[in-house]
């Protein structure tokens, strides 16, 4: 499946725009928004018509962390089956442990630069060059 409509949950705004800028350089055809709050994500995403198809979550946020937003929409029917990459600089192992997983959540670790940001993107989003 290839994910076109992207939504990105990120306290951090340089990693938001970095995102943003790799999600750009991958085509238009993707639409991409974020927030900066993940009580807001939920608010936004509780009252949206048009729902990502996937979303990325940093993990250590203020308010929510990134387990605490993954069993709110766990518990709402019409976000449930949305895909989690929980997007962190935590470890993989670390991640794991973190995760109440139901095989909608998986990690990726926060990349050091941008080419990999990318080439992540592209195989998390199933985009051939």
């Amino acid at each position: 499946m290839q994910y076109q409509n992207i939504l990105l949950i990120d306290d951090d705004d340089d990693d938001r725009e970095i995102f943003k800028e790799a999600v750009k350089s991958l085509g238009n055809d993707i639409l991409y928004t974020d927030e900066k709050n993940p009580n807001q994500a939920l608010v936004k995403l509780r009252k949206s018509e048009l729902l990502p198809d996937i979303i990325f979550l940093d993990y250590n946020m203020p308010d929510m962390n990134g387990q605490e937003f993954i069993i709110q929409i766990r518990n709402e029917k019409r976000l449930k089956d949305i895909p989690v990459i929980l997007y962190s600089a935590y470890s993989k192992e670390a991640a794991e442990q973190l995760l109440l997983t139901n095989g909608n959540e998986f990690f990726i670790s926060k990349p050091y630069n941008f080419e990999d940001l990318k080439n992540i993107l592209k195989d998390v989003l199933n985009i051939s060059d």
